[in-house]
């Protein structure tokens, strides 16, 4: 077993991170001051996940469009309880979600940390799957698609994601579609399985008052070892342009909803945080809360407080975007496109970067006040390459010119409108 402490002397915050017997990478943030844990226990596999072979064999398997969720959902059944019933019992609350990149499974607990932690793992690292049970959940998740497919922010997003790109899976619902998960089997969701959810190709990260000690204790009782499995992925080739400049949809709404986004490069996969916050302090330069375009745009009546702008990315995807409600979307748009003209010629001042990079280095401070985050964020940044306080050291480094060069990337021709309407009456 490896282990090493990482420390910000800024925050004088640790966390340990332990490469154990089992081939698992287990970050651990002792924090006793806090009433309970939180744990999460992540796999990087998400819905982009669809073509790959493992390296000694020939062909590529090509899986339904949202199988990883789908697995998801089917890792917490067992021939006995299932993994909430077995919370329930100690009181936990446990939940887990499926993104574009990666899986993850996750409780917080007052008490009973140890066992709670033991129940993760154990459900996590024995699938059951038959062909009856797989069967069944192809309703439930049925219903869940049609769920999402009604619901406008939803749609919205994943418009202006089919508008943005032309082969990337980002732009395929995480959950798939009504046709994909019936194609979807118990050997291919074990193929899957047994790709994905291997040690090397996973992490756990536990946060809150508890010790290195009890997670290691868990671990040593629970995890077997595995050997790193290596695999390869089809990664699409990805035009520079977007495939369509606008989109529209009609929905129940109150007010039209309205997303703006700009392609970016397809490399690197994974944006490093320098990059990360360069573009967070460009946008928030461009329509921030505190920037002269929102509260413009605020006082005039074109947006309400839902108006938001950051930067979507992951493995193999990346988008700015502003989205939000108006009475007017393409005056928004205007305005926000004649705001990015504007600083590309003129340049971003000392005192507009000074302003928001201050603040955006203080929201990221405040957020090592809230544990559930904690251990999301270690993960996040594991599977990106970097640690916990990588991304605060990224603040204090990034320069005015790093800025100004993500701003410069944010070309009109590059952009894709989505805009979603209510019915005329």
């Amino acid at each position: 077993m490896k282990e090493k402490m990482i420390r910000s002397e800024l925050l004088g915050e640790q966390f340990y991170e332990i490469r154990h017997d089992s081939g698992l990478t287990v970050l651990v943030m002792e924090q006793p001051q806090y009433t309970g844990a939180f744990a999460m226990f992540g796999a990087k596999y998400g819905s982009v996940d669809t073509c790959f072979k493992l390296e000694d064999e020939a062909e590529y398997t090509r899986v339904p469009e949202g199988i990883a969720h789908y697995l998801e959902h089917k890792l917490f059944e067992s021939e006995e309880l299932d993994a909430f019933e077995r919370f329930a019992k100690t009181g936990a609350s446990a939940n887990a979600f499926t993104s574009f990149d990666r899986t993850c499974y996750l409780f917080q607990c007052a008490d009973h940390v140890e066992e709670n932690l033991e129940i993760l793992l154990d459900f996590v690292k024995h699938p059951y799957f038959t062909a009856q049970t797989v069967q069944k959940e192809q309703g439930i998740i049925g219903q869940e698609i049609r769920m999402y497919q009604d619901d406008p922010d939803w749609a919205l997003e994943f418009n202006l994601l089919r508008a943005i790109y032309h082969k990337n899976p980002v732009r395929i619902d995480i959950a798939g579609t009504i046709n994909s998960i019936a194609q979807i089997t118990a050997d291919l969701l074990y193929d899957c399985y047994r790709t994905f959810y291997n040690h090397s190709n996973m992490v756990l990260a536990v946060a809150g008052n508890v010790t290195r000690d009890q997670v290691l204790r868990v671990c040593d009782k629970v995890l077997k070892r595995e050997d790193p499995i290596r695999f390869e992925q089809i990664v699409e080739t990805e035009s520079e342009t977007v495939k369509t400049a606008y989109i529209e949809s009609t929905m129940a709404v109150d007010l039209p909803k309205f997303a703006l986004g700009f392609k970016q490069p397809s490399e690197p996969l994974v944006r490093s945080d320098n990059e990360l916050c360069a573009m967070e302090i460009a946008l928030d330069i461009i329509a921030g809360k505190v920037s002269p375009l929102y509260h413009e745009l605020l006082s005039k009546g074109l947006i309400n407080p839902t108006f938001t702008c950051y930067y979507f990315n992951g493995r193999g995807f990346a988008v700015p975007m502003f989205t939000g409600e108006s009475t007017d979307p393409q005056r928004v748009k205007d305005a926000l496109l004649a705001r990015i003209h504007d600083l590309q010629e003129r340049g971003v001042s000392e005192e507009e970067f000074d302003l928001s990079r201050k603040r955006l280095y203080g929201l990221e401070i405040r957020g090592f006040n809230d544990v559930d985050d904690l251990a999301y964020q270690m993960v996040d940044a594991y599977f990106k390459g970097s640690t916990l306080f990588g991304t605060l050291e990224a603040y204090q480094t990034v320069g005015k010119d790093d800025v100004q060069q993500m701003i410069d990337r944010l070309q009109e021709e590059n952009s894709s409108f989505s805009v979603v309407k209510g019915a005329a009456k």
